[in-house]
């Protein structure tokens, strides 16, 4: 049966994790895996959450099935979260999913048996699983440029321009907030602007939104997504709690979709149930559960809401301070974009080959297009880091 099958190519993330374990090196930074750390290294469960799956312990009196999609509250809860208390729910539907890559698939899988030839525009670059996922649903691709790595900044202009030459009809991906890897992200302007465009072409938005509250703040994170619920007449959603709740193993995400009417959103969402039923069938309930509990408790909201923005500032700190470091070693303003970046991630703008350097030499772990989890940075050896960066510019 399986004779003749080749072995899949490893995931470079995930090949990196595994280097990183095997070097025997003291001092190696790990600068690659996506998930926040504390200046420990440590990736805490939060206060909030660890209270309420207490809460949870105590009180839950069954395991059984819940349903398609999920927990009823926790998509509630979710929904207003990403749209605001202002938004009109009367067309809003929501489905728990397997964390955002789950809520990303079963999108995927809605769009495919909406529009059999459906393409979706998605941002070069992206998170690397962005692309094998909307084809593994059938989808075709096409890309918009968006990150400059010269500068540091979005090419606006030539995203706009590629955009205004997508069919009516196609679908245009977009991360909310905190664009990964680069954490470049548009103004409040340049969202109208985009919103404004997509109307305009008929085209639909789907919104990855995996980091709200490690960017600006909770709604200023969701301020474009909002900016487009406002405008489009439909749109997708694709959030997850990974980052925000730290239950990254939990697997809890949403399925979202906001339809012209009531009507149409509850078919939609039959569909994303249905898709839901062929890959998984139930989601799974632990961590939703204790993310209903902390959204519902205004004590446990406002303590999740204060580490939160704890973590977030953690960041910023970090993003300023390495951007002074790198501009002492280097003697320029090359790296001065990291501190006006958002969110976990930056862009350095390396080769691969420098990138390759840095591990072997410095035991730097970064992923290869030079992508840096800011919240993986070490503190007390800012300096140290930046020095090993500028040893390897050609």
């Amino acid at each position: 049966m399986f004779e003749d099958l080749q072995a899949a190519p490893a995931d470079k993330i995930l090949a990196l994790i595994s280097a990183y374990r095997a070097d025997p090196r003291t001092d190696k930074v790990d600068l690659g895996v996506g998930v926040y750390k504390d200046r420990d290294g440590a990736t805490p469960i939060m206060r909030a959450v660890r209270e309420a799956e207490k809460r949870l312990l105590n009180k839950q009196k069954s395991k059984t099935y819940l349903g398609l999609a999920g927990d009823i509250e926790f998509n509630a809860a979710i929904a207003s979260l990403v749209f605001g208390e202002q938004a009109d729910f009367s067309r809003i539907r929501a489905a728990q999913a397997p964390g955002g890559s789950g809520a990303l698939r079963l999108v995927a899988e809605l769009l495919k048996r909406t529009k059999a030839d459906a393409t979706v525009w998605i941002s070069n670059p992206t998170w690397p699983n962005h692309i094998p996922m909307m084809r593994g649903a059938g989808l075709q691709i096409r890309e918009y440029p968006y990150f400059d790595a010269a500068s540091g900044t979005v090419r606006f202009e030539a995203m706009l321009e590629a955009l205004g030459q997508a069919d009516r009809g196609d679908i245009v991906l977009l991360h909310g907030c905190c664009h990964n890897p680069t954490g470049a992200n548009l103004s409040a302007a340049q969202w109208q602007s985009v919103a404004d465009l997509l109307v305009k072409r008929g085209l639909l938005p789907f919104v990855d939104i995996a980091y709200q509250g490690f960017g600006e703040g909770l709604d200023a994170d969701a301020e474009g997504l909002r900016i487009l619920a406002g405008k489009a007449p439909e749109m997708v959603v694709a959030a997850s709690c990974s980052k925000n709740f730290a239950v990254y193993r939990d697997r809890v995400g949403a399925a979202i979709v906001m339809g012209r009417t009531g009507a149409e959103a509850d078919i939609a969402m039959s569909q994303v149930l249905s898709a839901a039923r062929t890959m998984y069938s139930m989601p799974p309930d632990h961590g939703a559960a204790a993310v209903r509990i902390v959204l519902a408790d205004a004590q446990l909201r406002a303590d999740w809401q204060a580490e939160l923005e704890e973590m977030r500032l953690r960041m910023l700190r970090l993003r300023i301070a390495f951007a002074e470091a790198l501009r002492r070693q280097s003697n320029s303003d090359r790296f001065d974009f990291v501190a006006t970046h958002r969110g976990m991630f930056s862009r350095l703008g390396l080769t691969e080959p420098q990138v390759d350097r840095l591990r072997t030499e410095h035991g730097v772990y970064m992923v290869g297009d030079s992508r840096i989890n800011v919240a993986g940075l070490p503190e007390d050896k800012l300096d140290w880091l930046a020095k090993a960066i500028v040893s390897v510019l050609d």
